[in-house]
């Protein structure tokens, strides 16, 4: 396995990001290079609520909460702040 992630954005005209495996994506995304918004970026406000499509490892359980609460129907909803990169991904904003 490579230690390099790709970071796509289907359905937006955003360029995919490269970041090393298990870096936090809140520090690298800006409105520059993301659709992605970001508030308070420790995981409480749900700003940065997106789909993922890739294989991550499962929330902890505040991010849980949050998800429960903010996208209940929503299996693949994360909170981009919280993601661990562990491989490519591709995320959309919900």
């Amino acid at each position: 396995m490579s230690n390099l992630c790709t970071i796509s954005f289907p359905g937006s005209d955003f360029a995919p990001i490269t970041l090393k495996c298990h870096q936090n994506l809140s520090e690298y995304l800006t409105i520059q290079n993301s659709p992605v918004l970001f508030g308070c970026r420790t995981g409480i406000c749900g700003t940065c609520l997106v789909e993922v499509i890739g294989d991550i490892p499962p929330p902890q359980p505040d991010e849980q909460e949050m998800l429960d609460t903010l996208a209940p129907n929503y299996p693949n909803a994360r909170l981009a702040c919280q993601i661990n990169l562990t491989t490519n991904l591709a995320i959309r904003r919900l």
